[in-house]
C-alpha cells in the first residue's frame, strides 16, 4: 500500500477530523469507463455521509441504486523546504488526505431532503451560527425539486498524512509549522491574483 507505512494514518477519529473540518470531498463514480467526478460537501452522521446534487448533474444518476463510489478529501498541504528542517533534507510536499470507498443510496423523500439541507446548513455555520436555514424559507422549497439527496455508506477508510513523521523531532515540528504558515499565506496571495478590486 503506499504512501509508505509511517505516511499512513489507521485512525478513524484522526479522518473523521479532516471530513469534519474540510467537508468538501472530490466524489468518483465510473460508468462504463467513464469517470464522473463532482465536488460536493459531504456531511459524517451516524456513521454515513450525507449529500446533496443538483439532478441535472450527469453524476447524479450514478449516486444511487448501491453504486460504488470513490471519496477523496483534502486537508491542508504545501511544499516543504529543506531549508525549514534542522538537518540535511531534500524538498518534499507535505498533505492530508482521506481516501474513502462506500455504496450510495439515493433517498427519495422531500422532507428528509428538507431536513438534511437544515442539518447540513447547521452544522457549516457552526460554531456562531450566523445564518439559520428556515424550514419555510420559500427559496429552499422551491429549489427541491432540482436537489437529489444521497447517502453513502463508507466501506473502506484510507488516511494518508504524509507530515515529515519519518524525521527528527524538531523536523516533524518545524514542517507542520511550515504547513499551517504557507497555508495562511499562500491562500491569501492566491485569492488576490483572482478577485480583482474595482
Amino acid at each position: 500500500m503506499y504512501p509508505p507505512k509511517h505516511h499512513q494514518d489507521d485512525n478513524k477519529q484522526h479522518m473523521l477530523e479532516v471530513i469534519k473540518n474540510y467537508p468538501l470531498a472530490t466524489v468518483i463514480s465510473t460508468h462504463n469507463n467513464q469517470p464522473y467526478i463532482t465536488h460536493i460537501p459531504l456531511v459524517y452522521s451516524n456513521g454515513i455521509l450525507v449529500g446533496h446534487i443538483d439532478k441535472f448533474n450527469p453524476q447524479a444518476k450514478l449516486l444511487r441504486d448501491n453504486n460504488k463510489v470513490t471519496l477523496i478529501f483534502s486537508g491542508p498541504n504545501c511544499y516543504i523546504s529543506p531549508s525549514v528542517y534542522t538537518t540535511t533534507q531534500l524538498p518534499t510536499w507535505n498533505y492530508i488526505k482521506v481516501h474513502l470507498k462506500g455504496t450510495v443510496k439515493a433517498i427519495e423523500s422531500k422532507d428528509a431532503l428538507k431536513k438534511s439541507l437544515i442539518d447540513m446548513t447547521e452544522f457549516l455555520e457552526a460554531p456562531d451560527h450566523k445564518y439559520v436555514l428556515e424550514a419555510n424559507n420559500k427559496r429552499m422549497e422551491a429549489a427541491l425539486d432540482y436537489i437529489e439527496m444521497f447517502e453513502i455508506t463508507i466501506t473502506q477508510w484510507e488516511g494518508k498524512f504524509k507530515l515529515s513523521q519519518d524525521k527528527k523531532t524538531a523536523d516533524t515540528n518545524n514542517a507542520k509549522n511550515e504547513l499551517i504558515r504557507a497555508n495562511q499565506e499562500s491562500i491569501e496571495t492566491f485569492l488576490d491574483t483572482i478577485f480583482v478590486t474595482k
